[in-house]
């Protein structure tokens, strides 16, 4: 990959420089050995003046609105003063490659503002990858001032979890008519959620939606919330009307104050700076045990012998360890 000087690309993010933003952005996501020195310099000199950004994670089951909801949500940051930086999560990806244009298309009227800038997060092989490059990623676009990051999630499998994780709010979307079953959204996606918004809250659903708030209401009150002292709540939103997003982002801001009161933001973004320390040692960990010649000879046979059943896995962890040490 062929980059500007460090000292150009740096001065260039902090100057809002788009184009420089996606190199930058390519570049940490990058796992050629020639280009990961480079990011980690890059690193290393955004962190310092990254901004206090506010970090929002939303998820919500396939055919909430998540798209539409964080398109609205976005314009109307925008309006308000703000640069918004939208990191579409899809662990899928991988697979279809992923699609700015597909990104940006879900969020037509977000994308053409000048202010908001929208990247999908590739997982690679794994969710660790997700949480790699999104991190990653927000640092990147932090230094380069955008002041809010909404990290959306696809809402299947282990991402919310992984989300939540790195940022400082999280949002569960949810739909009119929860039924007996909170729409299959599950008891641990309720556990991680600062507020739940019951979405298409508008015309012929907006009953639906008063019985799910009340739904999402009482199931709350049974689950310690993930912020100490603060208590979350479900509350009526419509991507299609703005009704309920000023509401919304209020209690955004209402959760950030209360952190920043309580000493809860600085630990638990000490804790997210840690967490990334250990999954980047763990995940190098991993990258040099398989690039060792022995394993690479061994595992092979190893892994049919554990497939057919001749080996045990702890057995064939053992061998490989032990060539790996030996």
């Amino acid at each position: 990959m062929t980059l500007p000087p460090l000292d150009e690309l740096v001065d260039g993010l902090r100057a809002g420089h788009r184009t420089l933003l996606g190199r930058a952005i390519t570049l940490v996501e990058s796992r050629r050995p020639e280009d990961e020195a480079a990011a980690r310099e890059l690193l290393a000199r955004l962190r310092p003046v990254a901004p206090d950004a506010e970090r929002v994670g939303i998820t919500g089951v396939p055919g909430v609105g998540k798209s539409t909801f964080v398109d609205a949500l976005g314009v109307r940051l925008v309006e308000s003063g703000h640069r918004v930086a939208v990191l579409a999560v899809d662990p899928s990806s991988s697979v279809t490659g992923g699609s700015i244009l597909g990104d940006k298309s879900r969020m037509p009227n977000l994308a053409a503002r000048d202010e908001a800038f929208i990247r999908p997060s590739p997982s690679g092989a794994t969710l660790g990858g997700v949480a790699r490059r999104t991190r990653e990623t927000m640092t990147v676009v932090e230094a380069a001032g955008y002041d809010v990051v909404l990290v959306e999630t696809v809402g299947v499998g282990q991402s919310e979890t992984v989300v939540s994780d790195m940022v400082d709010f999280f949002l569960v979307l949810a739909m009119p008519g929860a039924g007996d079953e909170l729409q299959g959204i599950k008891k641990g996606v309720l556990e991680l959620a600062d507020l739940v918004a019951v979405n298409k809250a508008d015309g012929d659903l907006l009953p639906k939606a008063r019985e799910a708030q009340a739904d999402y209401s009482a199931a709350l009150r049974y689950l310690a919330p993930r912020t100490p002292g603060w208590r979350p709540e479900a509350i009526r939103v419509s991507a299609l009307t703005g009704e309920g997003l000023d509401d919304l982002w209020n209690r955004v801001i209402r959760h950030r104050d209360h952190t920043t009161e309580s000493g809860e933001r600085i630990r638990r973004r000490t804790a997210q700076r840690l967490a990334w320390m250990w999954t980047r040692i763990d995940e190098r960990l991993r990258e040099d045990f398989r690039a060792d010649a022995r394993v690479r000879e061994a595992l092979p046979a190893l892994q049919d012998a554990v497939s057919r059943g001749e080996k045990s896995p702890e057995e064939a962890a053992e061998e490989l360890l032990r060539r790996r040490s030996g």
